[in-house]
């Protein structure tokens, strides 16, 4: 196990002088990007009817658009199960289940502050909004016969803001955080 770790640390230590090595030119491409995040949402954008955060798995590609800027079609997935004690004299009084699986689809664009902050070429720097529709898919368990609007459902169309960042530990591999009004990720980005 310690020779695993040694390599692992070797292997770190030389990609971390490529991106040292690398030329410190703020003027750069940020897009041919795959980012994965994982993260949770819940009080604001297409979740805006929960009354929770929810964890959620996200995918995007980046492309360059214009100097700084960026698009970067996406999809998210996330699901939620929520109990809900019913009963009246036709029925028994227990407790019920609601399930619901939500899938954001949507184009989400980046502007780039590296020149603006004149940050070093390791971290990346941006602000955008992402614009969509969420599917959403509920059900409540078979023998439940009460309200099955109890859960409101939110809109499906949503616009969120984003504030983010990406340390690249080399040329090809990097790490973001997106804080946004919607659902905030951490995870890594493919080069």
């Amino acid at each position: 196990m310690k020779k695993f770790y040694l390599l692992l640390l070797i292997f770190i230590s030389v990609y971390s002088i490529d991106v040292a090595a690398q030329e410190k030119n703020l003027i750069k491409n940020f897009g041919g990007t795959l980012n994965f995040g994982i993260g949770v949402g819940g009080y604001a954008g297409y979740y805006s009817y929960t009354s929770q955060n929810i964890p959620v798995i996200s995918f995007n590609y980046e492309f360059n658009v214009a100097r700084n800027f960026t698009l970067a079609p996406f999809i998210s997935i996330s699901m939620r199960k929520e109990s809900y004690y019913w009963g009246n004299n036709n029925y028994p009084k227990k407790y019920y289940y609601y399930r619901e699986t939500i899938i954001p689809i949507g184009i989400k664009g980046s502007y780039y502050l590296n020149q603006l902050l004149k940050s070093n070429g390791n971290w990346d720097f941006y602000i955008g909004g992402s614009l969509g529709f969420a599917i959403i898919s509920s059900r409540w368990d078979d023998d439940y016969y009460g309200d099955k609007d109890y859960y409101k459902q939110g809109n499906s169309l949503f616009l969120d803001l984003h504030i983010g960042t990406e340390y690249h530990l080399n040329s090809r591999i990097g790490l973001f955080l997106d804080l946004s009004t919607g659902v905030s990720t951490i995870g890594i980005a493919l080069h």
